[in-house]
């Protein structure tokens, strides 16, 4: 897949999220803003309740969204036929897609009213849902392959570039100048001993230090604005591959812990959805079959 077609396939993804929220929120506003006490008095309600030929569809629908997203990126992961299959990037991203689209035709399935054993598996799916956000985080800071693969450290300081050599051969740079540049691109020695946040903020401060003092050399250099540009881009893409190997290890952890949190409550929240699902067939709603 093209870088085109890749940012289509997130476009088209995210209106279809999107304009799925404002359609159900603007048809059924009316019904949903109404107090629960009031609402059996709306044209809506034998159509939008929970049991309601639109709210049991919606129900059922998301559920399925989120069966599919589960399965369907789990089993890409360990199938080894599946594995030629696709990049693993994409398939991710079509778990996020579904995984987040199917959380929200549940909540309007429920038309905002929790209560019961139903309301653990909601919140768990919540929790699952914004821990997604966290984990998708998480998943972005540690480099990886075109195919998905996550990249060792020695991979990643494959990718550093040498920066001296590209200077002397495709740029006329005063000696002094020419070494500040370099050392910019160089990974610093940790120095922080502080938390990992504070210590992060600090780093991206420091970088952001460095870079002003490399375009303050360029401008008093006069180099052309597309040697500028050039130049600028080789040192941003060496930082933050700095910052990158800096983060590795903690950013690996976090991931695994992230796994012990983020697996326990989408479990949770399928054996309670197939409960509620197996206690609506046993008491006879059966949708529009």
């Amino acid at each position: 897949m093209s870088k085109v077609a890749h940012k289509i396939y997130i476009i088209v993804f995210g209106l279809i999220i999107t304009l799925t929220i404002i359609y159900l929120s603007y048809s059924g506003f009316s019904y949903y803003n109404t107090s629960l006490e009031e609402r059996f008095f709306q044209p809506d309600h034998s159509q939008l309740k929970p049991s309601g030929a639109i709210g049991h569809g919606m129900g059922i629908i998301g559920s399925l969204l989120i069966i599919i997203g589960v399965f369907s990126y789990m089993a890409r992961k360990r199938n080894r036929t599946l594995m030629r299959l696709g990049i693993l990037k994409h398939w991710l991203e079509f778990h996020i897609f579904l995984c987040t689209l199917g959380p929200v035709m549940i909540l309007f399935h429920t038309a905002f009213k929790f209560g019961g054993l139903v309301a653990i598996s909601f919140w768990s799916m919540v929790a699952v849902f914004l821990s997604g956000i966290i984990g998708r985080f998480i998943y972005l800071q540690i480099p990886r392959s075109i195919e998905g693969r996550e990249l060792s450290l020695n991979e990643i300081k494959d990718l550093k570039s040498d920066v001296s050599e590209i200077l002397n051969s495709s740029y006329k740079i005063d000696e002094e100048s020419h070494k500040t540049i370099v050392e910019s691109t160089k990974k610093k020695v940790e120095i922080y001993n502080d938390n990992f946040f504070i210590r992060t903020f600090k780093s991206y401060k420091d970088d952001l230090t460095t870079l002003r003092k490399v375009k303050t050399i360029l401008k008093k250099n006069q180099f052309p604005k597309d040697q500028y540009k050039q130049i600028i881009q080789l040192v941003k893409n060496e930082i933050s591959i700095n910052r990158r190997i800096d983060r590795l290890v903690t950013m690996q952890n976090l991931f695994k812990y992230w796994h012990v949190a983020h697996l326990p409550f989408a479990l949770v929240m399928l054996v309670i959805m197939t409960v509620h699902v197996i206690v609506t067939l046993v008491f006879g709603f059966r949708w529009i079959f």
